[in-house]
């Protein structure tokens, strides 16, 4: 890379990227048999330009800068925060200076092709044709700027087509607000341009809609106002940010033409995914057109994704080990004391949770999605790619077929994202979720109690218990509502915040809402799992784990863990897996720039802190 990435000149110009449409995918014309000359002259040739643009959403094999290992490591990965394992060395702090950084070129490689559509359009004769695509080259832009703002907070702004002389490679970096700025100024640009809506037969379903601008416009601003707000920020800036991110979240639920998938909205809108019950939203992770749940109910039933990275179980499979990636991901002890007791209440204060101490006590009557989305080897049959439904109906035939139970169990691990059909690794061709509905909802929710210091019961009930009260509507879980947490002495902001925790785990946000909160020195540091160690109820070295040890079957019997862990214990029992001395400081809140930027520009200032 030269500087800013301009060592790509203009190969970029004709990337034959695959944008995968509903049914087929496009054939672009190859990169050798076009010139520059003879590009540009109607809108289809923006369009086909436009479709490289689709490979930079998140997916299960590539995840802002990341081009390899995305699913099991990347920048966002929940496995670097305080839920999956224990952290490693982005939790700990212990991370350093890297000489090349993948997230950090590739984003202004990218920022560079949205630049060159841009360009190439300011000439354009018939505006009006081409306004989709500009909107498009915004969008993106506005996506790489976001990405690059969490990993690395202020960086250089681009937004023409550089050439090796250009001034602007020497270029200091931008502030903070006015990367922001330009974030926000490209998606407001952008919504008026873009469709309103596409249908799911056309053929170009899955671009970029307005509604999907208007929720990354309420994803952004949610997440800067919060940055601004717990870093003691202007407050006349992050409320401006926040009435934002209220306003963009609040035209998407108003649009009406989303709903969460398994909910009778969802039916309105077409197909039927009520009949999935209270394992829709389970299902809908793992939704393929061949049969992947007990109801058959395929993709054209999930009004729930705004915008996502799809794939197709003939032309493009997601070629990664998905399922068998997901099933060897343990999940730490605190996360599963996210999940409440059915009665809406936090394990501490529920009357009906059953304790630890045997291995499946800690599932009884809990929210629904706690079984949903962990795995409780000894409470239930279970199936993946190689150990698959055959009649789905969890007969006789069905579980002589499957993992079975076991009597001691193997850990608590992750079960989002593991396929129950028969299909050989690799094959599996679920959409990924860049934006779905649900996150709408709960950005909502936090924005307005953030702007507001307090939420109204109506606009609870409009947002984040949609999203509760998905997979609970037959358990008696109650809405929450100021009155449940008054009475019982709740703290509204934590009880959003676990909404937030338990319904988008294993969706790269929580160690980007950990960082935004400005919260690390508790997550990371002084409450990992009420430990300040990482501690985890999956699988650890050679031998399993039980999470909680101490006084329960684990250690006692029957069917107790053998050979004995010898790790330490934390003061509640659970056992530490992750001994290293946790070093987290403000610094680490951003990623360092990698070394190897700076020695090419001189003007090019580290992230404070990093040396």
């Amino acid at each position: 890379m030269k500087r800013i990435n301009q060592n790509i000149g203009c190969v970029i110009l004709l990337l034959g990227v695959i944008f995968c449409s509903c049914n087929k995918m496009l054939d672009l014309k190859p990169q050798d048999t076009i010139t520059d000359a003879a590009y540009w002259r109607n809108g289809n040739d923006f369009k086909l330009f436009a479709n490289q643009y689709y490979s930079i959403l998140r997916n299960f094999n590539s995840v802002s800068g990341s081009t390899s290992g995305a699913f099991t490591d990347n920048p966002h990965h929940d496995n670097r925060a305080d839920m999956i394992g224990s952290g490693g060395v982005f939790a700990t702090g212990t991370n350093t200076i890297p000489q090349n950084d993948n997230s950090y070129t590739l984003n202004y490689t990218r920022i560079r092709s949205c630049n060159y559509l841009l360009q190439k359009a300011a000439n354009y004769t018939n505006q009006s044709e081409i306004a989709q695509y500009v909107a498009e080259a915004k969008f993106f832009r506005a996506y790489c700027y976001y990405d690059l703002l969490q990993l690395f907070g202020a960086v250089p702004l681009v937004t023409k087509v550089l050439d090796t002389e250009s001034e602007e490679l020497w270029a200091p970096k931008a502030s903070r607000d006015e990367v922001v700025d330009q974030i926000i100024s490209d998606l407001e640009a952008a919504i008026p341009n873009l469709p309103a809506s596409i249908a799911a037969n056309a053929g170009d379903f899955g671009r970029v809609t307005r509604a999907a601008a208007q929720a990354f416009l309420g994803r952004v601003t949610l997440y800067e106002g919060t940055w601004q707000k717990f870093r003691d920020g202007n407050a006349t800036r992050y409320n401006a940010l926040l009435d934002k991110s209220i306003a963009a979240s609040n035209s998407v639920i108003t649009s009406n033409q989303y709903a969460l998938f398994g909910t009778a909205a969802s039916n309105a809108l077409g197909g039927n995914s009520t009949v999935l019950g209270d394992s829709a939203m389970k299902y809908m992770f793992i939704l393929e057109n061949p049969k992947s749940n007990p109801a058959g109910v395929t993709k054209v039933a999930n009004h729930e994704y705004i915008l996502s990275y799809r794939y197709d179980d003939v032309t493009k499979q997601i070629g990664s080990n998905v399922s068998r990636n997901a099933v060897a991901t343990s999940v730490t002890q605190k996360f599963m004391n996210n999940f409440l007791s059915k009665d809406g209440l936090p394990i501490e204060k529920s009357g009906l949770f059953q304790g630890f101490n045997t291995y499946g006590s800690q599932f009884v009557d809990r929210d629904n999605r706690l079984k949903y989305t962990v795995k409780v080897y000894n409470m239930y049959y279970w199936y993946g790619n190689f150990n698959y439904r055959i009649n789905w109906s969890d007969d006789a035939t069905d579980r002589a077929n499957s993992t079975g139970k076991v009597s001691q169990v193997l850990g608590y691990g992750n079960q989002k994202w593991i396929t129950e059909r028969n299909c050989k690794d690799g094959a599996e061709s679920e959409d990924y979720p860049v934006i779905r509905y649900a996150e709408v909802l709960l950005n909502y929710a936090e924005a307005v109690f953030e702007r507001n210091g307090a939420i109204s019961d109506a606009d609870l009930d409009k947002s984040l218990n949609l999203v509760r009260l998905r997979a609970n509507q037959n358990n008696g879980m109650p809405k929450l509502s100021n009155a449940f947490v008054n009475i019982n002495g709740l703290d509204m902001r934590t009880e959003i915040r676990r909404e937030r925790n338990v319904e988008l785990f294993f969706e790269y946000f929580r160690f980007d809402d950990v960082k935004r909160w400005h919260t690390a020195n508790v997550d990371f540091v002084t409450n990992t799992g009420g430990t300040a160690y990482g501690n985890a109820a999956g699988f650890v070295s050679a031998w399993p784990v039980a999470g909680r040890y101490k006084g329960t079957q684990a250690e006692l019997g029957p069917n107790q863990i053998s050979p004995k862990p010898t790790n330490a214990l934390d003061a509640n029992g659970n056992i530490i897996i992750d001994q290293t001395a946790r070093l987290w400081t403000e610094k680490n809140y951003l990623y360092p720039l990698p070394s190897g930027q700076i020695n090419l520009n001189p003007n090019l200032e580290q992230n404070p802190g990093w040396k």
